[in-house]
């Protein structure tokens, strides 16, 4: 698969969750939310597979500063 915006791709719990991280400049939370759904529907046409695969798209920036 190959999408704008994403740094990794995890899948996890024996493949029923994948986890999608992408790149918050690039990305806006609307985006993530239709990339989430991109995703879900290409695995449900490309793949089969018993029960739901969870997609889960994590958007996240994270401030440090330290005083001194």
């Amino acid at each position: 698969m190959s999408f704008p915006g994403i740094e990794k791709v995890y899948a996890i719990q024996a493949g029923r969750e994948v986890r999608v991280f992408v790149t918050p400049e690039k990305i806006d939370d609307y985006a993530a939310y239709n990339l989430a759904k991109d995703i879900a529907r290409k695995i449900e046409s490309e793949l089969q597979y018993p029960g739901e695969i969870k997609v889960n798209v994590i958007r996240e920036t994270r401030v440090i500063e330290y005083a001194r």
